[in-house]
């Protein structure tokens, strides 16, 4: 051996073996994906949900992990930039070999995502609210499907509040269109006249809200109860409540019900004017429960900052989570097709003290709670259902979709299968 040879043989040695140990331990490791925006519009909302599983991968270490290795998270930044959540998924599944992802919040980051999902046979949990009228084999939907939030607050507008007169406002994608369309159709189906309705969309990050609310001032004069239900997402909430302010529409005169507006999104701007506005939600902080303070306790210790709030679509992060690690214990692997058949029928704690199970359809069950916004930007609830109520990935109130059900179970394995026609006309396997 010459000297060059000597001299290169240990640093050869070491760097082999520095490779070998780092191979070994990402094979020890279960990467888990996250896509939510940490820029652009849908920042205020998301990164938050970022942070959540953040915590919750810690937690989970500090348990030892699951199946004998521990957790490593993958973050990346889509941006709030739709094509890009599909780009940015087919990485973490294809590069980087991730488990499963938590992710995305607007509808059409979801729809943008879902074909590479069901191409690759990968997992995405899915933890916002949303339109429903789809149930995919590669989706857990842990947020709230419109039979869980947007029609039970309809209701409550219509028999607690004596509400005649109805503007659905949004932002302009698929979630609000579609919630309106299904929204629309139960009104009518109450009897509601259609001039009773005003429908006003506007696009994301919507600024300057001054002649839509003066528009909606003069809807609300016709002498009817009027209240305004809002799908509208992202920091285009801030200018809207101010606005409201600014022209004087309390939640006496004209009450909003909001879909996408939680304790986060209230943080750090002034309330004042928004006491007695309403949200509906499956979770608020306000909750009292022995397992949301300690989750409150842990969100808190984790982001190192007392005055960060917690919020619903944190506690859907929270719900299918744990809903995951207990299907992979079931199926003893993190292999896709496995962890789908273990998921259904999987039950975990929910944070407002009960428990939630995965449906056949891949939603899961829920309470209902509307909520009253408070000047420390809380929510005090002031209506809940009286137990859980299970997801409808399909509504009652469209033509098209009120004969279709979904189950992933084995024969079926459908997702929108037709009870008169007896067949199935979407994705199966």
């Amino acid at each position: 051996m010459n000297k060059a040879q000597r001299f290169f043989a240990p640093l050869t040695l070491a760097f082999t073996t520095s490779l070998m140990a780092g191979g070994a331990l990402a094979e020890e490791t279960i990467k888990v994906g996250i896509l939510h925006s940490l820029s652009g519009t849908m920042a205020i909302s998301e990164t938050t949900l970022k942070d959540t599983m953040l915590m919750l991968i810690d937690e989970q270490n500090k348990k030892g992990g699951v199946l004998g290795k521990k957790l490593e998270a993958v973050v990346v930044d889509p941006a709030s930039d739709w094509p890009l959540f599909a780009e940015k998924a087919r990485d973490l599944i294809s590069k980087e070999k991730v488990a499963a992802v938590f992710g995305c919040w607007t509808s059409v980051s979801r729809k943008s995502v879902l074909p590479v999902f069901e191409e690759l046979n990968s997992l995405l949990f899915y933890p916002v609210q949303y339109e429903g009228e789809e149930s995919s084999r590669n989706v857990f939907y842990t947020g709230a499907a419109p039979n869980q939030q947007a029609i039970p607050a309809v209701d409550y507008l219509m028999n607690d509040l004596g509400v005649e007169r109805w503007v659905l406002a949004g932002t302009d994608y698929v979630y609000p269109r579609t919630t309106n369309k299904v929204l629309e159709a139960y009104l009518k189906g109450k009897g509601v006249n259609a001039e009773d309705i005003m429908i006003n969309y506007t696009p994301f990050g919507h600024s300057d809200w001054q002649s839509i609310v003066s528009d909606i001032k003069k809807f609300g004069d016709a002498g009817k109860k009027t209240a305004v239900v809002s799908t509208i997402n992202g920091d285009a909430n801030v200018p809207f409540y101010k606005e409201l302010g600014n022209q004087g529409i309390s939640a006496e005169d004209i009450p909003v019900v909001a879909f996408s507006v939680g304790e986060e999104e209230l943080s750090g701007i002034d309330t004042k004017p928004l006491v007695g506005h309403l949200a509906a939600w499956n979770y608020f902080q306000s909750v009292e429960s022995d397992v949301n303070t300690q989750f409150i306790d842990s969100w808190k210790k984790f982001i190192k900052n007392t005055d960060r709030v917690t919020n619903d679509p944190m506690e859907a992060h929270y719900i299918g989570f744990n809903m995951w690690i207990e299907a992979v214990k079931k199926a003893q692997t993190t292999e896709t097709d496995a962890v789908i058949d273990a998921m259904v029928g999987v039950a975990v704690p929910n944070l407002t003290g009960g428990y939630s199970a995965m449906m056949p359809n891949h939603h899961i069950t829920k309470p209902v709670l509307i909520g009253e916004i408070q000047d420390d930007g809380q929510f005090q609830v002031v209506w809940e259902t009286s137990g859980l109520v299970a997801g409808d990935a399909w509504s009652d109130f469209l033509p098209d979709s009120k004969d279709l059900i979904a189950d992933w179970r084995k024969p079926m394995s459908c997702g929108n299968y037709n009870v008169k026609t007896g067949k199935c006309s979407g994705q199966n396997f």
